[in-house]
């Protein structure tokens, strides 16, 4: 009897000495294809990252989309259809909070039939700014990005007029006792995506490599050089056939640039932890 006291109490100790970052559950990262993203924290919160769950890539994309019933924010990089996507129609169904710059949110109120009581200031933001959400479990960054940015009304509607929807962007996304998550938005390299190391260390970077629209394998290994993540997830390729950068040529080009970043290429749907 007692040894076996003697062992609880030992237990017991060990565990109080325990951070709680040692206790806390694993980041979750899933990918729909193209660009749409899904992070669950470890406290469980849920931000889905321009989410065109039902694109052409994702074959289950309608079973997904249905399956979606608690999503805390929605991050939009630019107002392109292929990265709102489903946003509007999610955000109805789970009251999830806009995160995007303030021109992007109203175009997206006014023309994208995104929800008007679900974007406010305290989600909406710019370049160089950083919002600290959901209780202070995840700080959001507004990067730049080298791209475009317009707005359509949704499908049915007699608006058939492109509306501007501000600067494109990135997001770079710290997550409490978890990762910290560059998501690069559209965008070709630039130089100033060297800063981004020297305020946050990045430990994923999901980044467009398909060419045409982004930066395809070769620019892409370049602003994985400037960036200097621990691993990269490639996104934004294979959706259509224009869309034909592939991550084997990221890697060789990775490679040839003595580059020790990890690539982990994803298949459509699935979930890894951080």
């Amino acid at each position: 009897m007692f040894i076996r006291n003697a062992l609880k109490k030992l237990m017991l100790a060990l565990l109080l000495a325990t951070p709680l970052a040692a206790c806390a559950a694993n980041t979750e990262l899933t990918w729909y294809g193209h660009a749409a993203f899904k992070i669950t924290t470890p406290t469980g919160r849920v931000l889905l990252i321009d989410p065109w769950i039902t694109n052409p890539a994702n074959k289950n994309g309608q079973e997904d989309l249905a399956k979606i019933d608690k999503v805390d924010l929605i991050l939009i990089t630019h107002g392109h259809s292929d990265h709102v996507g489903d946003s509007a129609a999610i955000a109805r169904k789970t009251g999830a909070r806009l995160v995007s710059t303030f021109d992007l949110g109203k175009a997206l109120v006014t023309y994208g039939g995104y929800p008007k009581e679900q974007m406010g200031m305290d989600t909406q933001g710019n370049f160089g700014g950083e919002l600290t959400l959901l209780d202070g479990e995840v700080k959001i960054a507004f990067i730049p990005a080298i791209h475009s940015s317009s707005v359509v009304a949704q499908e049915g509607s007699a608006d058939k007029d492109i509306h501007d929807g501000g600067n494109p962007g990135g997001f770079l996304i710290t997550v409490k006792n978890g990762p910290t998550i560059y998501h690069t938005g559209d965008t070709d390299v630039f130089s100033d995506m060297a800063l981004v190391k020297q305020f946050h260390k990045v430990n994923v970077m999901l980044t467009a490599i398909g060419g045409h629209f982004t930066m395809g394998p070769q620019r892409a290994a370049e602003a994985v050089r400037l960036v200097n993540p621990d691993m990269v997830i490639p996104m934004h390729f294979g959706t259509f056939a224009i869309l034909d950068g592939t991550p084997q040529a990221l890697e060789h080009a990775l490679q040839a640039g003595h580059s020790h970043a990890k690539v982990k290429t994803l298949a459509t749907g699935e979930t890894i932890k951080l």
